[in-house]
C-alpha cells in the first residue's frame, strides 16, 4: 500500500519570540521539521506534501534542502489543522493509499510508531496516536469505548468528567486519502475557537458507521515545541536518548553527559568519545576510530583506526583516511588526508589533498584564500613538512619532498626536493645590550621629570 505524508508547519509560534518560523527552530543541528521528515522518510512515502504559512520561503528552503522531491503548500490563513490538511489534499490528487498527518513542531515520532499506526489501518477507518499523559493538561482528550475511539475533545471544549480523562491525542493521524479528503470537507468552525479541527473528522466516521481506533506511544515521543524552554527541554530529550543508543552500539563515551550529537551522526562500535566532543551535521565516525576531548566536528569521515584530538576541530568536507593522526589544536576544512599521516598540532589544513605517511609540522598553514578565490594545496606521500611552513596556495609539494622550518613556499617542490624559502638571518654583536641600556636610561631620565 502507498503511503503519503501531511507535515503541518505553517504556525508562526509567537512563544517561541523570534522572527525565525517555529519549525526552523534546531535540535540535535536540525530543524524540527527535518526531525519530522525523517521520521516519516523511514516509510518510504510515495509523497509529501509540508504545509507552510508563517515565513513560508524560509520553510520552502529549509524543506527542499532536505528533500527536494517533497511539495510544499501554503495556507495563507491559520484557520486550523483541518483547515491546513485541506491546503495539501490537491497535491495527493490521485495519489491512492493511506495518508499519515504529522507536525513540523513534534521531533520525536518513532517510525516504528508509524508502522504501528498503518499496521491499525486494517482494524479501522482512522487511525489516531494517544499517549497517557501524566499532566493532561491542555491537550485534547481520546474519549474511547472499548477499543473503539469515539471522539476527541478539544480541552476548550470538554466538560469536567472529559478532561478528567488521561489518553490524550498527539494529533497525529492515519487514514485513507480519499476518506481523509471527504471528512476534511464536512468539518465545521463551530466550536469555542472558531477553528476548523482535523479531531472532528474521528466523530464525522463515527457517523458514518465507520470504525476509529487508537495507537498509544510514550508520552517522550509526543513532545512538542511550543517555547525557548520546551526546545531545550527537546535537546535534552534528543541527547539522552542518542547517549544511549550509542553505548547500547558498542561506543565508548568516557563521560556521556558531555557529547553532543546531531540527528545524522554515525559512530561505529567500538569507536571511542572523550569528554566534550561536539557533533554537527554530517560525521560518520568509522569502528575502532578515537575522538579525544574538546573537539568539534562537523561534515567530516573519520576512518577506522584514526585519532583526533584534544581540541581539535574538523570542519566539512575533511575526509580522514585509516590511521591518521590529528592532534591538539589542529583545524582542517575541505581536505583530504591519506593513510598514516600525521598533524600533531597548531596546523590550519584547508583545500588540500595529503599523501600517505606525510608527517605535517607544528604551524603549518595552507594560505587557501586570497580574499577572492580559494586555491588547493596538494602535499604528496611521505612527505616532510617542517614547522612553521606557509603553504600559499596553489602549490605542490612533490613526494618524498620536505620543507624547512620556518619557509614561506610559493613555488612548487619536486620529488624528493627541500624547499626553503627563510630571510637570511642577520646577527648584531652587542646590539641587545646597548639597546636596552639606552631604554632604561630614557625611562629613568623620564622619572626624575
Amino acid at each position: 500500500m502507498s503511503i503519503s505524508l501531511i507535515i503541518l508547519a505553517a504556525g508562526q509560534g509567537t512563544r517561541m519570540n523570534s522572527d525565525l518560523p517555529k519549525v526552523l527552530h534546531k535540535v540535535a543541528g536540525a530543524p524540527l521539521l527535518v526531525h519530522a521528515m525523517t521520521a516519516g522518510a523511514a516509510l518510504a512515502p510515495e509523497r509529501v506534501v509540508i504545509v507552510a504559512g508563517h515565513g513560508a520561503e524560509e520553510v520552502r528552503t529549509a524543506a527542499l534542502a532536505h528533500d527536494e522531491t517533497v511539495q510544499v503548500v501554503l495556507q495563507e490563513e491559520q484557520l486550523g489543522t483541518a483547515h491546513a490538511v485541506a491546503q495539501a489534499l490537491p497535491a495527493l490528487e490521485g495519489a491512492g493509499g493511506d495518508a499519515i498527518v504529522l507536525y513540523g513542531d513534534t521531533p520525536f515520532i518513532r517510525p516504528e510508531t508509524l508502522e504501528s499506526m498503518i499496521a491499525a489501518r486494517q482494524r479501522h477507518a482512522v487511525v489516531v496516536l494517544g499517549f497517557t499523559a501524566r499532566d493532561p493538561g491542555r491537550y485534547g482528550r481520546l474519549v474511547t469505548s472499548g477499543e473503539t475511539l469515539e471522539r476527541i475533545v478539544e480541552f476548550k471544549d470538554a466538560t469536567d468528567e472529559e478532561r478528567s480523562i488521561t489518553l490524550c491525542n498527539s494529533g497525529v493521524l492515519c487514514a485513507d486519502s480519499a476518506l481523509l479528503a471527504e471528512l476534511v470537507a464536512a468539518v465545521g468552525n463551530d466550536n469555542a475557537a472558531g477553528e476548523y479541527y482535523l479531531t472532528d473528522i474521528v466523530g464525522l466516521a463515527r457517523a458514518r458507521g465507520l470504525s476509529a481506533g487508537v495507537v498509544i506511544c510514550d508520552e517522550a515521543e509526543t513532545m512538542g515545541v511550543n517555547t525557548r524552554a520546551q526546545l531545550a527541554e527537546a535537546e535534552a530529550a534528543f541527547q539522552a536518548r542518542a547517549r544511549a543508543e550509542a553505548l547500547e552500539n558498542g561506543v565508548t563515551l568516557t563521560a556521556p553527559e558531555t557529547v553532543f550529537f546531531a540527528l545524522d551522526t554515525v559512530v561505529g562500535r567500538d569507536a571511542s568519545i572523550g569528554p566534550n566532543v561536539i557533533f554537527g551535521p554530517g560525521v560518520t565516525v568509522e569502528s575502532g576510530a578515537e575522538i579525544k576531548a574538546f573537539c568539534h566536528l562537523e561534515g567530516c569521515h573519520i576512518s577506522r583506526g584514526a585519532s583526533v584530538g584534544p581540541f581539535a576541530r574538523l570542519r566539512p568536507g575533511a575526509e580522514l583516511a585509516e590511521d591518521v593522526h590529528v592532534g591538539n589544536f589542529v583545524e582542517i576544512k575541505n581536505s583530504i588526508l591519506d593513510e598514516g599521516v600525521k598533524v600533531g598540532h597548531l596546523t590550519y589544513l584547508g583545500d588540500a589533498q595529503v599523501g600517505k605517511e606525510t608527517n605535517i609540522g607544528a604551524g603549518t598553514i595552507t594560505c587557501n584564500y586570497d580574499g577572492v578565490f580559494k586555491h588547493r594545496t596538494e602535499i604528496g606521500a611521505h612527505a616532510f613538512i617542517g614547522s612553521d611552513t606557509m603553504l600559499v596556495a596553489p602549490v605542490k609539494i612533490g613526494a618524498g619532498a620536505m620543507t624547512a622550518s620556518g619557509s614561506v613556499i610559493t613555488a612548487d617542490v619536486p620529488d624528493d626536493a627541500l624547499a626553503l624559502g627563510r630571510s637570511q638571518q642577520v646577527v648584531k654583536a652587542g646590539f641587545a645590550k646597548k639597546f636596552f641600556d639606552r631604554l632604561k636610561a630614557a625611562k629613568a631620565a623620564k622619572g626624575k621629570n
